[in-house]
């Protein structure tokens, strides 16, 4: 978590040890919530501009991603402008303060007088903000500004992270697609592109005691429903460590490979073991090339700290979706211990490794970013993953594998469908919708709620 700055402002004519006061608690409340701060207070509005010059000088001898501007009581607009115009190009939280109660009676330092003299100012200044103000007799709201803090970590964060993509467009298909130049001014990250032909490469050096070493110590933990082939295990640790190669030297944190016309018809081998590994070492991963899936993902997990693993649609129902996975499920999406996993083939393809596990239920936030008309578009769901009913996919071994799934009940299935941008939607636990807006009006990406 980086660091925020905090700065406190309150009239030169209101008591000065009020203002203090009300700053602590706030400067306090923050830190509760987990932020780590760079804090100057209090700065009032003297006329030699004493206060705000020191701010302004305290305040640049330290970095941080954000800033906080707490209101504890009314400030003219010159004094905080003064302030933050030095430090206009980071995320800010104009937070206005309350008053309290003494018996029957309000007292109050006029804090959202302050603030209301602020919004128009900030907003018509071009400050990428978000206004908050509590409310007497309620709880500080220190966790929405905390939430946007985050964001604004998250959102300098993103602007370093690499996606890693073995191969480009696997099945020719067009809603993988992305524009990189665009991508890279609007969310900050890069996906670069690696040969297939350099995965088979390295591959090729890794030596059968590397592999063996994988196969003991990882791939022999995960429950399986029936014994693998010994090859099968081989090949997985043996391009695993192939691809963990290139990621850990070019840092990558998201990796996907192409599957269909890529591993599974080239290599004969389908990857979906190759993935659960990289799951296992905190890799957020996506099959099929899937460009802005595996941006989504690295935007979850810098808001969540999940995985966000990804499932796709297979059914339609009245007032819910089938949503699951041909072939694996991120680690932390899993209801147990550990991977279960079953040998199984697919059409012609050889068998491999198939991920059945069982899926965790609870609250999800279904998310996915889309590029349409040259602009961004982050969509979100809130649902409720239920375990789905017993189905197969046409095309296994029989008896066929019951795949990991959920059943998701979602607001309006109708209304979903005509605004579906993809058959991958990446899945995280809990309701992180406010995380995600607060992120994308940092990052001036457009939200759509389904």
């Amino acid at each position: 978590m980086g660091k925020i700055g905090f700065v406190g402002f309150g009239e030169v004519n209101t008591p000065v040890d009020v203002i203090v006061r009300k700053c602590k608690a706030a400067e306090a409340a923050l830190i509760e919530e987990g932020l780590d701060l760079v804090s100057v207070y209090p700065v009032a509005d003297d006329y030699e501009e004493t206060q705000v010059k020191d701010a302004v000088k305290r305040l640049k001898e330290a970095s941080f991603d954000a800033l906080v501007v707490c209101v504890a009581g009314w400030i003219p607009t010159h004094a905080v402008v003064k302030v933050t115009e030095q430090f206009r190009h980071l995320p800010m939280v104009l937070w206005g303060l309350c008053g309290w109660y003494e018996g029957d009676r309000l007292v109050t330092t006029a804090d959202q007088a302050g603030t209301t003299g602020l919004r128009a100012t900030f907003e018509g200044l071009g400050y990428t903000f978000k206004y908050v103000y509590d409310v007497m007799g309620k709880k500080t709201k220190s966790a929405d500004v905390a939430s946007y803090c985050r964001a604004a970590v998250a959102a300098k964060e993103l602007r370093s992270e690499k996606v890693g993509m073995a191969g480009y467009r696997d099945m020719n298909l067009y809603g993988t697609l992305y524009d990189g130049v665009s991508l890279k001014q609007k969310t900050g990250v890069e996906i670069e592109t690696f040969e297939m032909l350099e995965m088979q490469q390295r591959y090729e050096k890794i030596t059968d005691a590397e592999k063996e070493k994988v196969v003991e110590e990882r791939i022999k933990k995960w429950h399986f429903l029936k014994p693998a082939n010994p090859d099968a295990m081989k090949k997985a640790a043996g391009y695993y460590l192939a691809v963990k190669q290139i990621a850990e030297e070019r840092n990558y944190r998201s990796i996907s490979i192409k599957d269909v016309d890529g591993m599974k018809k080239l290599c004969g081998f389908p990857p979906a073991p190759i993935f659960m590994l990289l799951s296992e070492d905190g890799y957020t991963t996506v099959p099929e090339n899937d460009s802005l899936g595996a941006v989504t993902q690295l935007i979850m997990k810098k808001l969540t700290g999940q995985l966000a693993g990804y499932l796709e649609f297979y059914e339609f129902f009245d007032t819910s979706v089938l949503a699951g996975v041909p072939d694996f499920v991120a680690c932390d999406m899993v209801d147990g211990d550990t991977y279960t996993v079953l040998p199984a083939a697919f059409g012609l393809l050889d068998q491999g490794i198939l991920n059945v596990s069982k899926v965790k239920t609870g609250t999800v936030t279904m998310s996915r970013l889309v590029f349409k008309d040259g602009k961004y578009t982050m969509q979100i769901i809130l649902g409720d993953g239920k375990t789905p009913p017993k189905w197969e996919e046409c095309g296994w071994d029989q008896p066929a594998p019951q795949l990991s799934a959920l059943r998701i009940e979602i607001p309006d299935v109708e209304r979903f469908a005509e605004n579906v941008a993809c058959q991958h939607y990446i899945i995280t636990y809990g309701d992180n919708r406010k995380a995600i807006r607060n992120l994308c009006a940092i990052l001036g990406i457009d939200v759509l709620e389904l």
